[in-house]
């Protein structure tokens, strides 16, 4: 992978519009409003409920990081540039880690700025072991998230991606429990819930902060490490299609 090139790609994301509001501004703004209506601070689980809301509007802007990524990578595919890259040293294993590294770190300011405004705003205080689990399970929990935005990005068209990526991020946000509390859902739902990969990604850092509807760390990883498998190897499948017909 060139280090000059994923440079590049994340000057790119961090100098545009869209992703600055989508990505940056929208979570931060959603974990304030939902901070205020969905608990009180007189509420005796303030706290708690709090750092559970920090930590879906966490994996909702590591999410959509991962999904705009996809949508520039479709920018690419239409513009011939794609193939320009082929016919440089910059191999095809080099151009999708840089793609899935660069969805990987545009999804820090998220990150960062939920759980800072968590703490100075709204008195979320953790241990240490708490922070790392959060910030590591969300971060690293994302990687099958950033393959489905690389995948989409392979099929999707310019026009196409910004309607697709919408649908995906908020219907599997909305499905996976990013929007809805876990604890609330009916059993319908919760079902469903476990299908969508942001559910298990919450599932990594939820015990942190609740014993309410968590699971074991190990069936989390290995759900995702699954979804990872899968995703990466249609990743490279649709790339490799693309590219024999150079």
């Amino acid at each position: 992978m060139n280090a000059t090139y994923l440079v590049t790609e994340i000057r790119r994301n961090f100098r545009a519009p869209r992703f600055l509001i989508f990505v940056v501004a929208f979570p931060v703004l959603m974990f304030l409003l939902q901070a205020n209506v969905f608990t009180k601070s007189s509420d005796p689980e303030h706290a708690q409920i709090v750092a559970v809301i920090m930590i879906n509007m966490m994996t909702f802007g590591a999410f959509a990081a991962a999904t705009n990524s996809g949508a520039r990578l479709a920018l690419e595919r239409a513009a011939g540039w794609q193939r320009q890259l082929r016919l440089t040293p910059l191999t095809g294993t080099g151009y999708l880690a840089g793609k899935g590294i660069s969805g990987l770190l545009v999804g820090l300011p998220a990150l960062i700025l939920v759980p800072v405004l968590a703490v100075v705003a709204e008195g979320v205080h953790l241990d240490a072991a708490g922070w790392v689990r959060i910030f590591a399970g969300v971060w690293l929990g994302t990687i099958p998230l950033v393959l489905l935005g690389l995948l989409l990005g392979q099929f999707g068209t310019p026009d196409s991606m910004q309607p697709v990526n919408m649908i995906v991020t908020l219907g599997m946000g909305f499905l996976g429990g990013l929007w809805i509390p876990i604890e609330t859902m009916p059993s319908w739902m919760h079902d469903v819930a476990q299908i969508m990969p942001t559910y298990w990604v919450l599932q990594l850092a939820r015990p942190a902060v609740t014993t309410d509807m968590v699971v074991s760390l190990p069936t989390a990883v290995a759900v995702l490490a699954g979804w990872t498998v899968v995703l990466g190897a249609l990743v490279i499948r649709r790339y490799r299609k693309d590219s024999a017909r150079v």
